[in-house]
Order: C-alpha cells, then sequence, then structure tokens
C-alpha cells in the first residue's frame, strides 16, 4: 500500500437556499440569514451562552460530523467585533464550550477505539477575516466554530493519492514560511514560553500519521493521561497557552514584516520571550526582511498576506492510539482536514447522501442526549429530528 495524502469525495444534499442577486456564495453562506438556516435544518442543541452544536451540512465525512459555533450573529452585528478565537471568549463561556468539547470528543474515542481502524480528530481554525478584503473566499461575518470528524481507515486507504504539491497542503510543510526558514526558533519559543505539565513534546514519528505523512514538520504535543485528562480544566489552560504562544510569534514576525525593526507590541502574553528568542534572533529577523522586501516588489505577494493571526489547533489520535495535539498556520482556502493529510471534495448527491444520513444522525442524537444530560444545553427540532 501506497502512503501519503488521500482525497476523498463525500457527498452532501444540495442546501435548498436562493442566493440573493448581487451576493457571492461566501457571503451569504456567512450571512445571519444562513445561520437561521442552519440552526432550523442542521440545529442540534443551544445553550443559553450562544453556543450552537449543529449537523455539517457540506460535511467533511459522513461517519461522523457536527461542529459547535459560537452564534454571535444577532448580539453582535459588526463581523469584525465577534470573536474569533478561544483567546477572545469570555471565561464563562469558554468553561461550557470545553466541557462541551470533552463530551464529544470521548463519545468519538468511545465509539471508535480502535486507531487502526479510524482517524478521529477535533479543533478549530481562525476564521477573522485575515484575508485581503478584496479576495474571493473572504469571509464576511464567519464565527468562531470547531470540527469534529471522525474518517474511517477503510475508505482512506483505497483512496487515491492527493497531489503532494497541492497548496492547500503545504502550509504544515517543507514549503510552509514558518517550517522552511524559522524552524528552529519557532520550536525553541514555544520551549522557552511555554510551562506545561499535562502537554509533553512528541517527536515528529509520533505525531504522524503513517497512512498520510501527516502532520508534516510541526511541534506536536503529547496529552498526558490521554482521555481523561481533557475532563481536567488545567488541559483546557495548557490548550490556550499554545495559542498564545502561536499568536506572539505570528503577530511578532508580521509587526517586522511590516514595519523594519518595529517596537515589541504591547500586548504580547511572553514579553520576555518574544524579546530574547524572537527580536534578539537572526534568522527570525531575515525572514521577516525576505519577506517585507518581497511584499515591496511584488503587489500579488504582498495583496496574499495574512496579517493578522491565522490557525489551526486540533487534537487528534495518532496510530499507537495516543492523543495528540498541534497547531499550524492557516493558509488560505485549506480545512483543518488537510492538516492531517486529508483533502475532500464534496459532491452533490442527495441518494449518496441519504443511504449515510440515518447512520450520522443516529450518532448526532447520542452526542446530543450526553450533552443535555450534563446539562450543556437544550435541544433542537428541525425537519430531520425532534426536540
Amino acid at each position: 500500500m501506497q502512503f501519503g495524502p488521500r482525497e476523498i469525495y463525500t457527498p452532501f444534499r444540495p442546501i435548498p437556499l436562493e442566493i440573493p442577486q448581487g451576493m457571492v456564495h461566501n457571503e451569504f453562506f456567512n450571512s445571519t440569514e444562513n445561520l437561521n438556516d442552519l440552526m432550523s435544518n442542521n440545529g442540534l442543541l443551544t445553550n443559553s451562552e450562544n453556543l450552537l452544536l449543529y449537523r455539517k451540512a457540506l460535511g467533511h465525512s459522513n461517519e461522523f460530523d457536527c461542529s459547535i459555533i459560537y452564534n454571535t450573529s444577532k448580539t453582535i452585528l459588526n463581523p469584525l467585533g465577534r470573536p474569533v478565537r478561544r483567546t477572545q471568549v469570555t471565561d464563562n463561556v469558554k468553561h461550557v464550550w470545553n466541557r462541551m468539547n470533552q463530551v464529544i470528543i470521548d463519545y468519538m474515542l468511545e465509539q471508535y477505539p480502535d486507531p487502526g481502524e479510524a482517524l478521529i480528530l477535533a479543533g478549530e481554525a481562525s476564521l477573522d477575516a485575515t484575508w485581503p478584503l478584496t479576495s474571493p473566499g473572504v469571509p464576511s461575518i464567519r464565527m468562531l466554530h470547531n470540527h469534529f470528524i471522525v474518517f474511517p481507515k477503510a475508505e482512506l486507504r483505497p483512496a487515491k493519492l492527493a497531489d503532494d504539491k497541492n497548496p492547500n497542503l503545504t502550509d504544515g510543510g517543507q514549503n510552509s514560511l514558518f517550517q522552511a526558514y524559522m524552524r528552529e526558533v519557532y520550536r525553541e519559543f514555544f520551549e522557552r514560553a511555554l510551562h506545561l505539565k499535562i502537554l509533553k513534546p512528541a517527536p515528529e514519528t509520533e505525531a504522524r500519521i503513517e497512512l498520510t505523512g501527516y502532520p508534516q514538520g510541526l511541534p506536536s504535543w503529547e496529552i498526558q493521561g490521554g482521555a481523561a485528562a481533557l475532563k481536567d480544566v488545567h488541559f483546557w489552560k495548557e490548550y490556550d497557552e499554545l495559542l498564545k504562544g502561536f499568536i506572539d510569534f505570528y503577530r511578532t514576525f508580521f509587526s517586522q514584516v511590516s514595519s523594519r525593526n518595529a517596537p515589541m507590541l504591547k500586548d504580547v502574553y511572553f514579553p520576555d520571550e518574544v524579546e530574547s528568542v524572537l527580536l534578539f534572533n537572526n534568522d527570525f529577523m531575515k525572514t521577516a526582511k525576505k519577506v517585507r522586501d518581497h511584499c515591496i516588489v511584488d503587489a500579488k505577494y504582498a495583496n496574499a498576506i495574512r496579517w493578522q493571526p491565522a490557525f489551526k489547533q486540533l487534537i487528534y489520535r495518532n496510530d499507537a492510539g495516543k492523543l495528540i495535539v498541534t497547531i499550524s498556520q492557516n493558509s488560505i482556502g485549506n480545512a483543518i482536514t488537510e492538516l492531517l493529510g486529508v483533502v475532500v471534495n464534496r459532491i452533490p448527491d442527495t441518494q449518496a447522501y441519504a443511504a449515510r444520513e440515518s447512520a450520522l444522525i443516529a450518532h448526532l442524537l447520542e452526542v446530543r442526549r450526553r450533552l443535555i444530560e450534563s446539562d450543556l444545553g437544550e435541544p433542537i427540532a428541525t425537519p430531520y429530528w425532534s426536540a
């Protein structure tokens, strides 16, 4: 059997929504009107913290696939004023959200106990408007949400190999800006800034999924204690520390790209390490100069820069059954699944989707039942299931 990133095809039921004249698809699908449809046709559970559990209408996997969105579409009308990462969420919301994560991940591990048979992942990507505002595909009013996905390996193994030059697969590999020029300082910054007890650095060989060969070149951490550690609030605090470290690195780097010898940003989380590890590192500053010089002479390249932190962070199970956390910068257009080497092509096929729908919904309704039992929300009725 060949090893490498896989390209799969996932059927879905076409969404019965008419795009208003003058709007492009992404603008409408990220609109408040479409979010109303998301709740009424795909909503499973909601709570007073505005966290909405829903079935993915355009899913990655028809085995198990759902999301939680922090639905602030009606409480914060300014799309650029909405929280787009955990560090911007109030403590009471984050507390409930973390508990929901724990319950859903625990269910996936229970239902799919064999790492040789199922690839399990849970995580999120930044959804702020970090793309150039005139580029196609810019999220107009996206909100923080995460993914819970299971891919049967029986479907991945025979799938065709994806093109390893696919730009959506390169952000965590050797073509990545961070990994190509600043790999050592990137890792050193994490090691010096973060004081972790539950998370411990994982060798790249342990972090990689053998079937796909991904993730590639990313710092990764093993969750000591496995699934039981997810019930410890201190794990989720360490999970947030990884994100804070990433944000410091990203913002500091692009502040230097934007302005030569820029002063340290005032609101960094780890000022001592930013000063000693990043701003005094020649490779770090040399790479910033390389990118800045390129921006000055190449308008297209400069327009593609994402100046604000863009990330993907996820928890997944490795081949040995250990839970691993990794984080990566997020390139334009790529999906969280591609961090693990799975390229998903969604195809409209009502009949093929219907063949998998009942089993998928049975999983999602059981997850909903467990969340309700833990006092994490109230059920939603749709045309496809009752409350």
